[in-house]
């Protein structure tokens, strides 16, 4: 940093001059910092983006992925699957991955204020920590309960269900149907 020096001698008639140097020298020290304002304006802009992102993918993706699991997918695999042991190894993966379900929303809903409050570009009710392992938390859980169903549930799915064409063609028509009914409906609605 350039600063200018304080004139020499800061007795006497040049003690004045001394405390205006002193101040130039405070003034450049916090002009310096404010060189450092742009990036962290653009990453509070980021955050601000991602946590209201976040939350209305999470409110829209996320519940309703939970959702068509436990009205469709579950019930199908359920009704397709053997009496006995099959059935029963079904019903014990579709309790663990319903009641996963519920934690991970409920982890993202302990977050929830934290994001409202960090979209509007306010600060989180949370102390940082707190809030790194709050969403550490939430990666983390979901992501044990994603591998677990993608490595034990939707195999087994696939082969209880891939043993009728039919059952299988009945959910891809049952989620269709979920899929395309409210657009329909909005069409058939703005006409009226």
């Amino acid at each position: 940093m350039n600063t200018p020096t304080a004139p020499s001698g800061e007795q006497g008639a040049d003690a004045p001059l001394a405390g205006f140097s002193r101040c130039h020298e405070g003034i450049l020290n916090h002009l310096e910092g404010l060189g450092g304002l742009p990036v962290l304006a653009e990453a509070a802009a980021r955050a601000r983006a991602l946590a209201a992102e976040t939350q209305r993918f999470f409110r829209a993706a996320v519940y309703e992925h939970h959702q068509e699991e436990e009205r469709e997918l579950f019930p199908a695999v359920l009704a397709s699957a053997t009496p006995g042991g099959e059935r029963e190894q079904v019903q014990a993966i579709v309790r663990q991955l319903t009641e996963e379900h519920r934690e991970v929303e409920a982890a993202f809903e302990k977050l929830e204020p934290s994001l409202k409050r960090l979209a509007k570009g306010q600060d989180a009710p949370l102390a940082p920590a707190e809030l790194t392992a709050q969403v550490g938390a939430l990666v983390t859980r979901y992501g044990e309960h994603a591998r677990y169903e993608e490595n034990e549930f939707l195999p087994l799915a696939e082969r209880i269900l891939g043993r009728n064409g039919n059952h299988l063609a009945a959910l891809g028509l049952s989620l269709h149907m979920r899929h395309a009914m409210p657009q329909m409906l909005a069409r058939y609605t703005a006409h009226i």
